[in-house]
């Protein structure tokens, strides 16, 4: 690339598309994405209100959930209102700054959640394996440590993508086929040598998402073992139904994004608006869905959100 290419005109505004190839049906395709928001907004919101409001709810596993839920809602709202401002408005128009911002929350509170499901799992294994050293060995103190260090780890290791992204000068095209901003995405409109973004990026997912998957995998291979040295079935099957939902959580939010991937590598024929709908589940269905499978498979959760939404008044 030569100098007179670097020192040509850098876009500080770029113009997202929304669904290329759908455009005619975006309003239609706003109505589950409005769905999805309003759902997550009210169930997570009405989640972490009754955590917070009941005691017999401060417990180790209820507090790593509703950290759960608030990464959840941070998710929704950065990347929703903006694909509805797209759908009905046609605000198509983001500034670098403002596209660097949103994808540095997006990104690292994705790893945030990838974090606290690790730390849930962790929740679990000790709750199976160590059940009478359970509440002295995660402390509310404990927790609280353990929920700071998830979200600096997301943010210290996502905070350096600001600084690659700002050096770049991005004086090929301002279109980005998407409804939100993200970071190789944006990278790739740059004139300078992205290599190092690429390589960062593969470093920070190999470094927190992947080795959250590993580990979260090798904590339930303990807990089954020990699940399946237990005598009794009954004790067996309470066991492994406390593991349920944490379960359901961890499918909905990896699987989307494992398939993802595998369709960006190996579905080199797929049009570009399946990519870009399904890179969107990867951000509607968990914060939607999440809430839900733990108010219906967790009891004491359910009782208090059945005691808030149906008590008779008197």
């Amino acid at each position: 690339m030569t100098a007179s290419n670097h020192s040509s005109v850098s876009h500080t505004v770029f113009h997202l598309l929304g669904i290329p190839g759908l455009e005619d049906q975006h309003v239609w395709i706003s109505i589950p994405f409005f769905i999805s928001y309003v759902v997550a907004l009210l169930g997570n919101s009405l989640l972490i209100c009754i955590i917070f409001m009941e005691q017999s709810l401060h417990e180790p596993m209820y507090l790593f959930l509703c950290m759960l839920s608030g990464a959840d809602l941070v998710l929704s709202t950065c990347t929703v209102p903006q694909a509805l401002a797209i759908f009905w408005f046609n605000a198509r128009e983001i500034s670098l700054d403002r596209c660097i911002t949103q994808l540095f929350f997006i990104h690292s509170t994705f790893i945030s959640e990838s974090g606290i499901l690790l730390v849930m799992a962790f929740d679990r294994y000790i709750a199976i394996c160590y059940p009478l050293r359970y509440a002295t060995i995660l402390t509310h103190t404990l927790i609280g440590k353990i929920g700071v260090i998830a979200f600096l780890r997301s943010y210290c290791t996502v905070f350096p993508i600001i600084f690659l992204l700002k050096r770049l000068t991005f004086c090929q095209n301002n279109v980005i086929p998407h409804t939100y901003c993200e970071h190789i995405g944006l990278a790739k409109y740059a004139c300078n040598d992205i290599q190092v973004n690429i390589w960062y990026g593969f470093s920070v997912l190999m470094l927190t998402v992947v080795l959250d998957v590993l580990l979260i995998f090798v904590s339930y291979i303990l807990i089954l073992h020990a699940v399946f040295h237990i005598p009794s079935q009954d004790a067996r099957h309470k066991a492994l139904n406390t593991c349920g939902s944490h379960v359901c959580v961890i499918i909905l939010f990896y699987g989307p994004g494992i398939f993802t991937i595998l369709t960006q590598r190996f579905g080199r024929h797929i049009p570009p608006h399946i990519h870009i709908l399904l890179a969107n589940v990867c951000m509607l269905a968990p914060p939607m869905l999440n809430p839900i499978i733990y108010g219906i498979k967790t009891k004491q959760i359910w009782e208090q959100v059945a005691h808030v939404l149906f008590i008779k008044k008197k």
